[in-house]
């Protein structure tokens, strides 16, 4: 009795920890925060930055190469016509230009790829999170519902016991009622502490998931609002068609197939000649006597002894591979067909997918409507029967069964409303219908 009692101080403590810092929010102002703070689409966003940077170096392979220097030092020694010591400075530099490569185009579409990629996956982790945001306001939702419903139940039963108490120590019936009513009560605490934990764990996740600060004094957010179910009509094919075009792993795929197509394409120039001019030149500010002698050299002839620009073409081609390019092109055209393969899995899976949420949703609203139906006829039972027990008329044991089926409806048509807004949370994931960063006007839905 000692640890059921520290388990519910524990609870009831909790509770009240966060309480003081609840603050009421709906699907929209969960799925803005989410959009703005989360930490996983920040990165996303760090990462596009990233990839926008790489795309210059990608490029610089068509952008010419120039170097500069100033050499300078002391020159000392005995020759002819030469003093024994002098200081030297001159100025030297060099100018590259690739004339042909065959690397350069696909580099260039490479960079561009790449960050088409670096967007698509930011607009898959804003999916990702936006879904799971989505997700678990629904189970908070639930779970608050789900609790509600068992408290109002365990009052009633409550009342009962109180009830056959009386009935006990008045000698109106035995202890055995008096028993059972309190043992029917006490089974509901459970189930009533795990739906007030899950609700908490799902607040905790809503406020992780919009990047809130967690710690003392910190504000927990609170779902507004009640689950509510809508009769949809779905369109099976055009759906199919908005998703081919709209979902972003989808998109990414491809983007990746492309980009391990300009891969291949980049290790495949390694079979062509590249050709490059270049200029040299170098700046002297002596002659004469006063000449600096190159380096490596014994004759005067060679001596540095004036300004001078060299200009050429070089031309380079590996004429014989040695494996290494023809290994990297396999291994490349391997990773092409891997991705290609993904792709064509994606697009075969999506029609089912779709079929298969559109069947759940149409098996949830034909138990919707069950339930309903049942819901007004267990709560008349129920009522009935909790008066004709009040009178002697039925035993505990009906009116046991009679108010675990009324309970068992509302949980359930409560279950059922939770389940529809999943599939509906997993349908506009399915169509690609979450926001998007993209130049297209089209309006995607929450």
């Amino acid at each position: 009795m000692k640890s059921r009692r520290f388990t519910i101080a524990l609870v009831i403590a909790f509770f009240f920890s966060f309480g003081r810092g609840a603050q009421a929010i709906t699907l929209d102002t969960v799925l803005d925060g989410t959009l703005e703070r989360n930490p996983a689409i920040q990165q996303a966003k760090a990462n596009l930055e990233e990839t926008a940077g790489q795309r210059l170096v990608l490029r610089s392979i068509m952008w010419p190469s120039v170097r500069a220097g100033v050499p300078a030092g002391v020159q000392g020694g005995h020759r002819a016509g030469s003093n024994s010591t002098i200081v030297f400075a001159f100025a030297r530099g060099s100018f590259t230009q690739p004339l042909f490569h065959a690397a350069i185009p696909p580099s260039l579409r490479l960079g561009d790829v790449d960050l088409l990629i670096a967007e698509q996956q930011l607009n898959l982790a804003v999916m990702q999170q936006l879904h799971a945001a989505r997700l678990t306001f629904y189970s908070a939702l639930y779970n608050r519902g789900l609790q509600s419903i068992r408290e109002e139940e365990r009052k009633r039963l409550d009342e009962n016991a109180a009830s056959q108490k009386d009935r006990y120590e008045a000698g109106l019936s035995d202890r055995g009622a008096f028993t059972s009513a309190t043992v029917q009560a006490r089974e509901l605490d459970a189930q009533i502490e795990g739906a007030s934990r899950a609700y908490a764990e799902a607040r905790m996740k809503l406020a992780m998931a919009m990047g809130d600060t967690l710690g003392d004094g910190a504000t927990i957010p609170e779902p507004e609002g009640e689950l509510q179910s809508r009769p949809v009509i779905v369109d099976l094919e055009a759906e199919t068609k908005t998703a081919l075009e709209k979902r972003a792993d989808l998109k990414l795929a491809r983007l990746l197939v492309r980009a391990a197509n300009e891969q291949q394409r980049i290790v495949e120039a390694g079979y062509y000649p590249a050709v490059a001019g270049t200029l040299q030149g170098d700046y002297i500010p002596v002659s004469g006597a006063n000449a600096v002698h190159r380096e490596g050299s014994t004759r005067r002839t060679d001596d540095f002894d004036g300004s001078e620009a060299r200009e050429g073409t070089v031309y380079t081609w590996q004429v014989v591979d040695n494996g290494k390019v023809a290994g990297a092109v396999i291994k490349q055209r391997k990773a092409k067909e891997i991705n290609e393969v993904a792709v064509r899995k994606l697009e075969a899976n999506i029609g089912g997918e779709l079929l298969r949420i559109r069947n759940d949703l149409a098996a949830i609203e034909a138990r919707q409507k069950s339930l309903g139906g049942a819901l007004a006829i267990g709560e008349q039972n129920a009522s009935a029967v909790r008066q004709n027990l009040l009178g002697g008329v039925v035993s505990e044991l009906e009116y046991r069964l009679a108010e675990n089926s009324f309970l068992e409806i509302k949980s359930g048509l409560l279950t059922a409303s939770y389940q529809y807004n999943i599939a509906m949370a997993e349908w506009d994931r399915a169509t690609g219908r979450y926001f998007q960063f993209s130049n297209d006007t089209t309006p995607n839905v929450h």
